[in-house]
């Protein structure tokens, strides 16, 4: 007796490449606010997103605002050094020296705490790269760096005739984790000078997320090594 084989229904046709294409794009817009949120606030908890932190009374109303946060299993007073030499010619920024070097930083980032680059006071210069620097403007050792300023597009900052259409403070926070280490708290606040800021900042803002994570962890492996 002989088995007839069953017919299959032939496949659905598929799609014409324009809705795969509409489909595809309207995938990555609804992702493109959960994406951000995840940038803006890498590591932290609903409680460091709320906090009231060092700096954050210079620019009263911010535009934009990320906070990232690592923990660290080492004590506050371990972690500050490394924080204290952040810096162009000091220890580095502990992220990708590669690419911060392709547009001239001139950084190598430190894996050891060096004395001479403890002393940090406000009106310091704060340099990201050899021509441009922002400003100290809090220091609380062992527990917050503040810095000020704004980059525009051609590396001007906000002292220069080209200054860039916003303002700008980056916090380094320790808080005493739980577990007795450290909870480094990185913030950043963008205040918009004038019209068109955020075509400026959203850009800026990815790229300093894709080197504070970096540095977070650079920083964090370095205190570890040295606490453990």
């Amino acid at each position: 007796m002989t088995t007839r084989t069953p017919l299959l229904p032939p496949p659905p046709p598929r799609p014409p490449a324009r809705v795969l294409a509409i489909a595809a794009a309207m995938a990555v817009g609804a992702a493109l606010p959960v994406i951000r949120t995840w940038m803006l606030q890498f590591g932290a908890t609903e409680a460091e997103l709320d906090a009231h932190l060092p700096g954050d009374d210079l620019i009263a109303s911010p535009d934009l605002v990320a906070t990232r946060v690592v923990g660290i299993a080492a004590a506050p007073d371990q972690v500050w050094p490394w924080v204290a030499q952040l810096g162009q010619g000091r220890g580095g920024f502990y992220s990708y020296d590669c690419l911060e070097n392709l547009v001239g930083c001139d950084v190598r980032s430190a894996d050891r705490v060096e004395a001479r680059w403890q002393d940090v006071r406000v009106g310091d210069p704060f340099r990201l790269h050899p021509d441009v620097a922002l400003e100290v403007v809090a220091v609380e050792p062992g527990r917050a760096l503040v810095v000020r300023g704004a980059v525009g597009v051609t590396g001007s900052t906000a002292s220069s005739a080209g200054a860039p259409p916003y303002d700008f403070t980056w916090a380094f926070v320790l808080r005493r984790g739980r577990d007795g280490g450290t909870r480094l708290v990185v913030r950043e606040r963008y205040g918009y000078t004038r019209r068109g800021a955020a075509l400026l900042v959203e850009p800026v803002s990815v790229v300093s997320f894709v080197m504070t994570q970096k540095m977070l962890r650079g920083l964090r492996d370095r205190a570890e090594r040295v606490a453990a």
